[in-house]
């Protein structure tokens, strides 16, 4: 039983050889010149204007999380969709539907939360306390 075991750990340490191999060349070959042109922010081949930090509007990422959670949603959920019919006939369907109902409930759950915080809103309004601060901010 060890020996399987053994096939794994030789197959492992060849990887991390392979990997630590290739970017040690790598290193060696490169050539290394670096000029303030190479060592400049990158733009599209642009030349770079202002600074590079900027404000970036975190409902940029909140959209795009839910959009790949969703993503793996139906990722998950389309090889359960083809072989229901196999389940079903074996007997195994209403276990696998109750499954299935159950990931997508947790799912609904978040989608709601999200919902409901507001997240999903791409012009937030500005409560009370958020009028507050920002007249602060802006007597300071």
């Amino acid at each position: 039983m060890f020996f399987q075991f053994g096939n794994v750990l030789v197959f492992v340490l060849l990887a991390a050889g392979l990997v630590g191999l290739m970017t040690g060349l790598s290193w060696l070959l490169r050539p290394h010149n670096p000029e303030p042109g190479k060592m400049s922010t990158y733009e599209c081949g642009e030349p770079p204007t202002g600074g590079a930090w900027i404000n970036f509007n975190i409902r940029f990422y909140l959209v795009a999380l839910v959009f790949v959670i969703f993503d793996v949603e139906v990722a998950f959920i389309a090889p359960v969709a083809v072989v229901y019919r196999e389940w079903v006939e074996r007997g195994a369907g209403l276990w696998a539907f109750g499954e299935i109902a159950m990931f997508l409930v947790i799912l609904f759950v978040g989608l709601i939360y999200v919902w409901a915080k507001g997240d999903l809103e791409w012009v937030k309004r500005v409560t009370s306390s958020d009028e507050d601060t920002q007249q602060m901010r802006e007597a300071a």
